[in-house]
């Protein structure tokens, strides 16, 4: 026993099977086959594990054969035998996706279906609505149509009188000082003496 707390129980137990007992093992296995193969009893899976067992020893025993044991099997593949009651009961697994052949013009139909009129999510939809109901309103606003356009021009029309006015009273302002430092400077001149 390991001295620490924690005991490892992995491979206490660990039991190899003998190479005799495999050997016997496949012995009676075949002895089955061939007695069911007698009787007629042989299921499909088994039929196709012997077919490739048998088609690998023949390989195996002559090495030119190998490109016509190949289309055997690439034939034998392309026929499925049904096991047990798969051909009784049908079963729709909604996850398997089957490829399904479809004719060019079916194919072309869809494609021109798709170009006169995509198939668009719901949320792609509404995307698409909102940004033409903006570039709507931006066109109306551009031609002033739009009650917010209207105030903005009404604003826009008081600031620029605002401006105006403060403007005139600069220029006022400017000639009164302008009048004012002529004054002075001519009532210098003439308190000195000179003109």
């Amino acid at each position: 026993m390991p001295r620490g707390k924690y005991q490892n129980h992995k491979g206490k137990n660990r039991r190899f099977t003998n190479p005799e007992e495999l050997e016997e093992q496949r012995r009676r296995e075949e002895k089955e086959r061939q007695w069911r193969q007698t009787h007629g009893e042989e299921s499909s899976s088994d039929e196709e594990e012997d077919g490739a067992a048998a088609k690998k020893d023949l390989t195996k025993s002559s090495g030119s054969s190998e490109s016509g044991s190949e289309s055997e099997s690439e034939s034998d593949e392309g026929v499925h035998k049904a096991k047990g009651v798969e051909n009784l009961i049908e079963v729709e697994n909604p996850n398997r996706v089957q490829k399904k052949t479809k004719k060019s013009s079916a194919l072309n139909e869809a494609i021109l279906k798709e170009d006169v009129k995509p198939n668009l999510s719901r949320k792609e939809r509404e995307e698409l609505d909102r940004q033409r109901a903006t570039q709507h309103y931006q066109k109306l606003h551009a031609e002033g149509k739009t009650d917010e356009a209207r105030a903005d021009l009404a604003r826009l029309a008081i600031i620029k009188q605002q401006r105006e006015e403060a403007a005139k009273l600069r220029d006022l302002e400017k000639q009164r000082k302008e009048v004012a430092k002529q004054q002075k400077t001519a009532f210098t001149q003439k308190a000195l003496g000179k003109k």
